[in-house]
């Protein structure tokens, strides 16, 4: 009888499924738990975009202030954080003193039985498509407004649901502002840490262009707060000086109009053309045409400045640059004016390197 020892059977072999089970298992446990991390973060996903891209677009500024205050970056930041919430609080503030004021005013008259509407201009049935419709409806309101406000107030009960609904909605948006710019007054500080852990995440996703992808979304942010950001607040400053020069009734109302027309890349044309028409018929024909000239020129500063300062740097082209900050504007409201050019640049990076590269190349070779 043979008494040699028997051999025991490896426990994976040739062909065996347990490896990729097993492998299988720990590629559904670390999907579960990114799952559940990402259902975590979730609802601060938005106010951490924006503390990101308001740390990184002003940390330029971050360092000529902590270098002008002799070190000290604490205070630094602390100065960055107070004047960027008094720039959102001030015309805020502005707005909602003008808004309190005309409700106060038109409450008080509708009170005391004064309030009316003035008769329509004949010029008004002369408008072309609206012109009879409109004149009648204005004529209607003027002469017995009690009679139309009863006629229309479900319609305006159902509008002004509406319309405080989206006030609701964007004083949340603000209130998450707000927040976004408390925090990135935290992130100056150890900005160069994470921005090197980014870097090293980027590499190990990316190969040694992980890091490139990084920087380059990095002067896309600052590029595109120069560009569109600074070109708006230029041209709503000098829109907000024009119309208390000429004297235009709510003029710092019309300009974070203004601010807001040109953030959205609309442009400032729906507020500076009603302004100019408007001047025609209510101002003498010199000023009239002063303020039109002056108008006119601030609608050309966005034409000239922002394709400048959007591309200056960068080796992405500008046209992709602009239309993926028109894009994003369009597909993802503001947060996409600043997402859209860095998903684009990084795609157009990556189709370039890749129609550059053989098939079978590595990360880094040379072109063909």
């Amino acid at each position: 009888m043979d008494d040699a020892p028997v051999k025991a059977e490896p426990a994976s072999a040739p062909g065996s499924i347990e490896p990729r089970v097993t492998e299988f298992l720990r590629l559904g446990v670390l999907a579960l738990f990114a799952y559940w991390s990402l259902t975590l973060v979730a609802p601060f996903a938005i106010i951490a975009i924006w503390a990101g891209i308001l740390a990184v677009a002003l940390y330029p500024v971050f360092r000529a202030l902590t270098a002008l205050f002799g070190g000290r970056p604490r205070l630094a930041a602390a100065t960055i954080t107070i004047l960027a919430l008094a720039v959102i609080a001030g015309p805020l503030a502005a707005i909602a003193l003008s808004f309190a004021e005309a409700v106060q005013a038109v409450l008080g008259k509708l009170a005391a039985g004064t309030l009316s509407v003035p008769a329509p201009p004949d010029a008004v049935r002369d408008w072309p498509l609206i012109g009879h419709r409109l004149h009648d409806a204005w004529a209607q309101a003027s002469g017995n407004l009690e009679a139309t406000l009863q006629r229309l107030a479900p319609s305006l009960l159902q509008t002004g649901g509406t319309v405080l609904g989206k006030i609701a909605g964007i004083g949340v948006d603000l209130i998450g502002f707000i927040v976004s710019v408390i925090i990135a007054g935290f992130l100056f500080r150890p900005g160069p840490r994470l921005g090197e852990g980014l870097k090293l995440f980027a590499r190990r996703v990316a190969g040694e262009r992980g890091a490139g992808f990084v920087d380059l979304a990095a002067a896309t942010i600052r590029n595109v707060a120069r560009g569109v950001i600074g070109v708006a607040l230029l041209q709503a400053l000098l829109a907000g000086l024009a119309f208390s020069l000429f004297g235009i009734p709510a003029a710092s109302v019309l300009a974070f109009a203004v601010l807001i027309f040109c953030i959205m890349q609309i442009g400032p044309t729906p507020v500076l053309l009603p302004v100019a028409i408007w001047a025609w018929t209510a101002m003498e024909t010199r000023a009239a045409l002063g303020l039109t000239l002056v108008l006119v020129l601030i609608g050309l500063i966005d034409n000239v400045l922002k394709p400048v300062l959007v591309a200056r740097g960068l080796k992405t082209p500008m046209l992709v640059i602009l239309a993926g900050v028109i894009g994003g504007t369009l597909s993802y409201g503001l947060i996409g004016l600043f997402l859209g050019p860095i998903v684009l640049g990084v795609f157009y990076d990556l189709v370039v390197a890749w129609m550059r590269s053989t098939p079978g190349q590595e990360d880094g070779t040379r072109p063909v």
